[in-house]
């Protein structure tokens, strides 16, 4: 029948988040999502505040840190909507590992809060206007947090000891996102990579580049975008659950080279929109690896 052939499925609206995807919007069913980030700085006061040319984040050993908050990847520099901004704190986009503790801490650092990376985006209204926009990825989802640890797990396997160099990249999935005529600028920043050097005598397949992986991340993106006092109501405790610090119940994890997240799942996903009324310790004090930035000239409030 002349009637029965499907329309190619719409892309999201960039302007707001629908009711119907309001109403069904928890933790569990987000994988990536993507909102202002002017929004997000009203939205998440005691997570992000600016402070003149500086976005203020809060460190890891301060107190908001404790509360949750997310993982900011970073070069230090932020263009918000046309204003050039510094970061206080954030996690370089790469880094050098030298050691098994080195890695362990990086990786349960990565996977501990949602992460993070900046954006600027030009309309197909006017294409001399950047809108910067915050690209939000749930690392407690299982099909993401599923593609980060597999990556992480098989270059392992792979190099036998030897030095590697391994970078996870989302830029497909949010130049997907996007309707026709809309430019991602800086769509390099929408990836990390961490490099680990061993300590071998003979790296041939590192010194000829042929131990360089690149993971492209996949999945839904949810559009968290909204004028309306009400549904910007509901996203602020849809964000405020999303970073809320993972609770582990067993170190079981600790202990294996290749961390897994089953036993965790039930934990962090229990679909509620309220906020707990007593909040754990977050997974780690302290990020004694050197990829977390913090400026000298942060606030005295975040000290």
């Amino acid at each position: 029948m002349a009637g029965t052939a499907s329309a190619p499925a719409a892309r999201p609206s960039l302007t707001s988040i629908s009711s119907r995807e309001l109403r069904s919007l928890w933790t569990c069913d987000c994988e990536l999502a993507l909102l202002p980030l002017a929004q997000l700085l009203r939205l998440q006061p005691g997570a992000f505040q600016l402070r003149g040319d500086q976005l203020v984040v809060p460190g890891a050993a301060e107190p908001a840190a404790a509360r949750g908050g997310f993982n900011v990847f970073s070069d230090g520099l932020v263009r918000l909507d046309g204003q050039l901004c510094r970061l206080s704190s954030y996690i370089r986009r790469y880094v050098e590992l030298t050691n098994y503790c080195d890695y362990k801490d990086y990786r349960e650092t990565i996977l501990s809060k949602p992460m993070l990376f900046f954006i600027n985006v030009q309309t197909q209204k006017d294409a001399s206007k950047e809108r910067t926009y915050a690209f939000l990825v749930n690392t407690r989802h299982p099909k993401i947090r599923r593609q980060l640890e597999q990556g992480m797990d098989m270059v392992i396997s792979s190099v036998a000891g030897e030095s590697y160099r391994l970078q996870f990249d989302f830029q497909e999935a949010v130049k997907n996102f996007f309707p026709p005529g809309n430019k991602v600028v800086n769509g390099e920043n929408l990836s990390f990579a961490y490099e680990f050097k061993a300590d071998a005598l003979f790296d041939f397949f590192y010194w000829f580049g042929l131990s360089n992986s690149t993971v492209k991340v996949n999945g839904k993106v949810l559009n968290l975008s909204s004028t309306s006092p009400e549904k910007k109501e509901t996203i602020k405790l849809f964000l405020e659950k999303m970073s809320e610090p993972l609770v582990r119940r067993s170190s079981f994890s600790d202990r294996k080279f290749s961390v897994t997240s089953r036993g965790s799942i039930d934990e962090v996903f229990n679909c509620s929109l309220s906020p707990r009324s007593s909040l754990a310790e977050p997974l780690l004090t302290e990020l004694p690896f050197p990829c977390v930035v913090e400026s000298e000239e942060t606030p005295n409030q975040f000290i």
